[in-house]
């Protein structure tokens, strides 16, 4: 009976499912230009950030999510100098790609400035303080825009933006016409890595169609898969290069790079967790191959709001 006392908030993944977390407090809520931003306790994750409905980032977990979008990425790039985050408005990829040392200019792309607003007064434990790092320029744009109108190049591109919602502010950041910018604005060996989706077998359009969109731009394309135990589903991620493969990493050789590059911690990756991150299942591999989709901006994808 004294859970039923309980306030719960509804994550709904599809018109068939959801999953309910249990509220501890509620922190903030904000109806923001271009999305709704909430802030809540939950019982079992602690502090969570909530984008359209949508679980964005939890402080039990967030590391996991954001060693894997920030690493493996950086680590393949031979010497990583400059480095443009389109999204990420709470701060933690930031804060992830200021620990590597070869790393001297960050610049990060959010299209919603309360986020990052809001972030920076509630979320410390996030950002850490990154957003003041001498290193770190922050700008309030669209990310899309930013990369037409800017033929500055990269060494790598961290895309961490929230799902592609419809009427959301982030659709037209998945398809082959922005991958294409993308891919001019990396430098000869660069590299971009994003979030794609779950990879739940009823639900893998949106990482299949990322991937196949991808490989229409580069030559080097892999999927990573982890546990993110607040997003509920096990989730994907894409990684493309212009010439270095991830697979031909050994663990040897990341930790080689992590002892040589960063000299703050990692919580969640190392040599062995890179290897289990592209370690792929057949099902779902085939699963992928199967749902052959190209993103374009006039067929974009939505997942359900």
């Amino acid at each position: 009976m004294a859970g039923r006392k309980k306030r719960w908030y509804t994550e709904y993944f599809s018109t068939h499912s959801a999953v309910m977390h249990g509220i501890e407090k509620w922190l903030y809520s904000e109806v923001t230009p271009f999305q709704h931003m909430e802030l809540v306790i939950t019982y079992d994750f602690g502090k969570v950030l909530f984008l359209d409905g949508k679980v964005q980032s939890a402080a039990s977990d967030e590391f996991v999510y954001h060693d894997a979008l920030v690493h493996p990425a950086l680590l393949l790039h031979p010497n990583p100098r400059n480095v443009l985050i389109i999204g990420g408005g709470e701060g933690a990829t930031l804060r992830e790609t200021l620990k590597h040392d070869t790393v001297k200019r960050v610049v990060m792309v959010d299209i919603d400035q309360r986020v990052i607003e809001v972030s920076k007064k509630m979320l410390p434990e996030w950002h850490q303080g990154s957003f003041e790092d001498k290193r770190s320029t922050v700008l309030s744009m669209d990310g899309r825009k930013y990369l037409e109108e800017n033929e500055q190049t990269f060494d790598c591109i961290l895309v961490d933006i929230s799902e592609p919602v419809e009427d959301g502010p982030a659709y037209l950041l998945f398809t082959k016409e922005f991958y294409q910018i993308v891919y001019k604005r990396l430098s000869p060996e660069g590299v971009v890595a994003l979030q794609a989706g779950t990879t739940h077998l009823n639900d893998i359009g949106c990482l299949a169609s990322v991937y196949h969109t991808l490989k229409t731009s580069f030559p080097v394309v892999r999927v990573m898969e982890t546990s993110i135990p607040s997003f509920t589903l096990p989730w994907g991620f894409c990684l493309a290069s212009k010439k270095h493969d991830p697979w031909k990493l050994s663990p040897a050789e990341v930790d080689s790079r992590i002892a040589a590059r960063i000299s703050s911690p990692l919580r969640s990756y190392d040599g062995q967790t890179h290897a289990g991150l592209f370690q792929i299942s057949k099902h779902l591999r085939e699963a992928i191959e199967k749902n052959v989709g190209i993103i374009e901006d006039k067929r974009p994808f939505f997942t359900p709001a």
